[in-house]
């Protein structure tokens, strides 16, 4: 159900929104969380672009060195750490550490596969490696990625509870790390995850009609950071203030252009 404009421009200016304000707040454990209505950059291919004038920048963990996250930090600027946590990329340079038992099927992405998240055994370390890589590169925070395995064709019968149980374990080994974690989508389980994660991160939730299930990110005083591929800025970005998202048009390669509602 939808919040009056005017009801939400007052939450949120009572949780001290600001998209000028990286900051945001500190839970009580001193992790980063942003607050609704932070403007941000996701970008994961070609050459980065610094120069975007928002607080938070979204890049991929792998592809980047420690002297561009400070760089970023020498503008004023959080920076989140894009990973695969759900899915094998074969072009990673640990993808020969993961055994062909926990690799399932393609997830529509040429050269991922799906992976077994009931094999914590095997993947809470190699999970462990790559969040101790964006630590020792001085990210702020951590974007996991395919984050919902058990509502998609997997290979592999994965139950809600397996989902609950993974998406747990990949905050906690961020947190212990003193890192912030976003969920990603995974949207019929945020009631379950809100107080576990920091922020979302959601992918079309206007073109399919969810923006709305997010609220209890909102409502907590965390960032829902949203981006529409499909969809242009005038179907969405009027939602997307009323709810109190961090929203953008995005094309599918998640490269410089956006487009910010």
């Amino acid at each position: 159900m939808r919040r009056p404009v005017l009801l939400s421009a007052l939450l949120l200016l009572l949780a001290g929104c600001s998209s000028a304000s990286p900051d945001g707040g500190r839970d009580d454990a001193g992790h980063w969380q942003p607050r609704p209505g932070t403007a941000w950059q996701w970008q994961l291919s070609g050459e980065l672009d610094t120069s975007v004038d928002v607080p938070v920048y979204d890049i991929d963990g792998f592809d980047h060195t420690g002297a561009t996250v400070a760089g970023l930090h020498d503008d004023g600027r959080k920076v989140i750490c894009y990973l695969s946590t759900g899915a094998w990329e074969d072009f990673r340079p640990d993808a020969g550490r993961f055994p062909e038992s926990v690799l399932g099927e393609g997830n529509g992405w040429e050269g991922e596969r799906w992976l077994d998240i009931r094999a914590t055994d095997v993947l809470e370390p190699l999970m462990a490696e790559r969040i101790d890589m964006c630590r020792d590169k001085g990210f702020d925070a951590v974007e996991p990625d395919n984050m919902d395995g058990y509502k998609n064709d997997t290979g592999f019968p994965l139950t809600a509870d397996d989902q609950l149980r993974y998406n747990r374990l990949i905050a906690k080994l961020a947190h212990d790390r003193g890192m912030a974690v976003g969920l990603k989508n995974d949207l019929d389980q945020i009631p379950e995850l809100v107080d576990d994660f920091d922020f979302a991160v959601n992918e079309q939730c206007a073109q399919y009609g969810e923006c709305a299930d997010n609220k209890p990110f909102v409502d907590a005083g965390k960032a829902v950071f949203h981006v529409e591929y499909e969809l242009p800025t005038d179907r969405f970005c009027a939602e997307s203030r009323e709810l109190g998202l961090s929203s953008m048009l995005k094309k599918y390669e998640l490269g410089v252009w956006r487009e910010a509602c």
